[in-house]
């Protein structure tokens, strides 16, 4: 059994729990099994497996070993099923999930677009702002966009998604505009609840980082309605510049704190780790990045308004 052979059969050994299950999914027998294993373990010098008569578990070496070989499993897959769908047209009916605010303003005409390019597959999306389980849920795709947590899902970056800090310029003219982070303590907080810590914000300029804790006003799960609300003079909301792009270039917010950035969040494509990509899933993420990235379209905007409000804030200054 070649290398490739034996890292297949390592890694369901250690998914199955077992030896024997193992070997029943690769066509051998146990005893097999269990000798190529220990071939795998003498050619690397290292213990992958600890066994007992009861169970298997995985060593420290054995961990790094299985993760690293899962990716490259992974890949291959994807490879060999790439190479093999290139002349069949995509088709059937692919779940995606989306967070609400994104899929409504830019996802709904780029999604119109990839279906004429591509009839025969069927798109079946379930908004919403939470962070489902695509693999609980049935979902094929999620589109996350986030500071992504380590997981078993595979990511794929699809665009950059700039924060800013905004508020309109009747609330400014009434309340003042803050000049360092520490000064929204003062102000009326449009708090965003779906995120890791909802009630702080953090700020980098340069080498220096600020975390400030904050007290809001208004708690919401939702950046359009924070947006709606910002607008309306309710207070200074954070939102990504996918959202507050078209506001700012109509001067109805202003950003506010433009020398203390906050990071950026990355949109990501999303889907579980799987033997084969089927080629609707692949041509979907394909177009998602030609479509968005690397710079999208709303990042030029917001970065040709933000000079202009920046003038506007110094002369009322």
């Amino acid at each position: 059994m070649d290398k490739l052979q034996a890292m297949q059969l390592f890694t369901r050994v250690v998914d199955a729990g077992s030896f024997t299950a193992g070997a029943e999914q690769m066509g051998i027998s146990r005893a097999l099994a269990s000798k190529l294993i220990q071939t795998l373990e003498d050619n690397l010098g290292v213990r992958l497996l600890n066994r007992t008569t009861r169970r298997i578990s995985l060593t420290d070496p054995g961990k790094s070993y299985y993760q690293r070989a899962s990716e490259i499993l992974v890949q291959l897959a994807e490879a060999e099923a790439e190479a093999a769908e290139l002349q069949v047209e995509p088709r059937g009916r692919m779940r995606v999930s989306a967070p609400i605010s994104f899929a409504v303003r830019h996802l709904a005409p780029a999604l119109a677009d990839f279906q004429r390019r591509f009839p025969r597959v069927e798109l079946e999306l379930g908004l919403n702002d939470r962070l489902v389980d695509i693999v609980d849920e049935g979902y094929d795709l999620a589109i996350r966009i986030s500071r992504l947590a380590d997981s078993s899902l595979v990511a794929r970056r699809i665009a950059s998604a700039s924060m800013v800090v905004v508020a309109s310029p009747e609330y400014l003219a009434r309340a003042g505009t803050p000049n360092h982070p520490d000064e929204l303590a003062g102000h009326s907080l449009l708090i965003y609840t779906l995120t890791p810590k909802p009630e702080e914000w953090t700020f980098v300029r340069g080498a220096e980082t600020v975390a400030v804790r904050l007290k809001g006003r208004l708690f919401v799960n939702n950046g359009d309605y924070i947006e709606a609300a910002a607008i309306g003079g309710g207070g200074i909301g954070l939102l990504p510049t996918f959202i507050a792009f078209d506001a700012l270039k109509k001067g109805r917010l202003v950003q506010v704190l433009g020398e203390w950035p906050v990071p950026d969040i990355g949109i990501h494509a999303v889907y579980p780790q799987t033997r084969a990509l089927p080629a609707k899933t692949r041509v979907l993420i394909d177009f998602l990045v030609e479509r968005f990235g690397p710079v999208p379209c709303w990042e030029k905007e917001c970065n040709a308004t933000r000079t202009a409000g920046a003038r506007l804030l110094k002369a009322r200054a």
